[in-house]
C-alpha cells in the first residue's frame, strides 16, 4: 500500500510516499480501506519534529479516517467487514489501509460522505474530552474557545451551545473567521490580531468571568486565561504552541480553586477513547444527522498532493478541516463531498 512518512523534521517537502505491506488486524482491531483522511495540527507538529508520537504508534501520519472495513480481528462484534465507518486512529491514517481498535470506530452520521466523516473524529473526540470530561462544562456556564474556527474550536462551540446551553465566546484571527464563530453559535467573537483579546473577553464576561477556557497556545496566554476565570474555573490546554513554560500566580489558583490541566488524548488506551466514541454517537451524531451541528471542509486534496494540504495548515489559512481524498473512487461511491 501507499503511505506517507516524514523523512526528517521540516516543511511539507519532507513528506514522502513509501510502499509498505498493508497491516493486518489483531485481536480487537479492524482493517479499514481508507477513503479519506483529515489533516490535523498534530500532524504538522509531528512533521516539524515537535510532537513525537507514542512509542507504539505507526510511523505513518494521520489521526482520523473514514472508509470501508475490509477485515476484523478476533473478538470484534462491531463493525464487520463491508461497513462504512469513521475512526480516531493512533497514527497510520495517511495510507491506503489502516488498522484501528474497533472501540475507536463509529458509524458515519446519516447524510455524510466519507470526506465529511473523516473530518469528524479528531476534532470531536478532542472537543468532548477537553470540554466535557476535563473541563466539566455544565449547563448554562460560560466557555471561551481560543481559535474558534479550528476543527476542535468549531466542534466545541456547537456542542457547548446544543448540549449545554452555554454562553460561548471565541477568538479568531480574521473578521471572516469571527463571523463564522457567530454563525455556529458563539455569543461574541474577538479578533485577537486587532486588539487586547483578554480585555475584550473580560468586558464581555463581566465581573464573574468565564467558567471554562479551551486553548492550544499556552505560554504567555496561560496566566491571562487564569485571570479571566470565575471561581472554580478551568483552563484546559490542548497544546503549547506559544511556549513550553508559563509563569502563573499559584496563590490565585489556590485561593480561587482554579484548575489548569492538559488534554493530550493520543496516548490514552482504546477503552478510554471507546467511551468517548459511545458518547459522541449517542449525543452528537444525531445532531449532525439533523443538520443541527455542521461540519466545515475548507479544502480537499488528492492523496498525491499531501504536501499542498500541509501547506494550508502551515499558513494557518484553514477555516474548519482539510481533508485528503485517499481513494477518490471509494469517496465517489458514497456520494458527493459537501463543503
Amino acid at each position: 500500500m501507499k503511505s506517507v512518512h516524514v523523512t526528517r523534521p521540516g516543511g511539507p517537502e519532507v513528506l514522502a510516499f513509501v510502499e509498505m505491506p498493508a497491516p493486518a488486524p489483531g485481536p480487537g482491531e479492524v482493517l479499514i480501506r481508507v477513503a479519506a483522511a483529515a489533516v490535523n495540527r498534530p500532524d504538522i507538529q509531528q512533521r516539524r519534529g515537535l510532537y513525537p508520537p507514542p512509542a507504539n504508534a505507526s510511523a505513518v501520519l494521520g489521526l482520523d479516517v473514514a472508509g470501508r472495513v475490509e477485515s476484523v480481528g478476533d473478538g470484534v462484534a462491531w463493525p464487520q467487514a463491508g461497513e462504512h465507518v469513521c475512526a480516531l486512529v493512533n497514527g497510520g491514517g495517511y495510507a491506503e489501509f489502516c488498522v484501528v481498535p474497533a472501540l475507536q470506530c463509529m458509524p458515519i452520521p446519516k447524510g455524510l460522505g466519507f470526506a465529511e466523516a473523516a473530518a469528524l473524529p479528531e476534532a470531536f473526540f478532542t472537543a468532548w474530552n477537553s470540554m466535557i470530561w476535563l473541563g466539566r462544562l455544565a449547563d448554562g456556564e460560560t466557555l471561551l474557545v481560543q481559535g474558534g474556527t479550528s476543527g476542535v474550536g468549531m466542534a466545541a462551540i456547537q456542542i457547548a451551545r446544543r448540549l449545554r446551553n452555554a454562553r460561548v465566546f471565541a477568538t479568531a484571527g480574521t473578521e471572516e473567521k469571527c463571523r463564522l464563530c457567530l454563525e455556529i453559535g458563539a455569543a461574541a467573537a474577538v479578533n485577537y490580531k486587532t486588539g487586547d483579546w483578554a480585555a475584550q473577553v473580560r468586558s464581555l464576561a463581566g465581573s464573574r468571568g468565564v467558567d471554562v477556557v479551551l486553548d492550544g497556545q499556552a505560554g504567555p496566554y496561560t496566566e491571562r486565561q487564569l485571570e479571566l476565570l470565575a471561581e472554580d474555573g478551568r483552563v484546559v490546554l490542548l497544546a503549547s504552541h506559544l511556549g513550553a513554560s508559563a509563569e502563573v500566580n499559584v496563590r490565585n489558583l489556590v485561593r480561587r480553586r482554579l484548575t489548569l490541566t492538559g488534554a493530550t488524548l493520543r496516548p490514552r488506551p482504546p477503552a478510554y477513547k471507546g467511551r468517548i466514541a459511545r458518547e459522541l454517537v449517542a449525543q452528537v451524531w444525531p445532531l449532525i444527522a439533523q443538520g443541527l451541528i455542521r461540519t466545515n471542509i475548507c479544502a480537499s486534496f488528492p492523496f498525491a498532493a499531501v504536501a499542498d494540504a500541509h501547506a494550508v495548515l502551515d499558513a494557518n489559512e484553514q477555516v474548519g478541516k482539510v481533508v485528503l481524498m485517499v481513494d477518490e473512487a471509494l469517496c465517489r461511491s458514497a456520494g458527493a463531498t459537501k463543503t
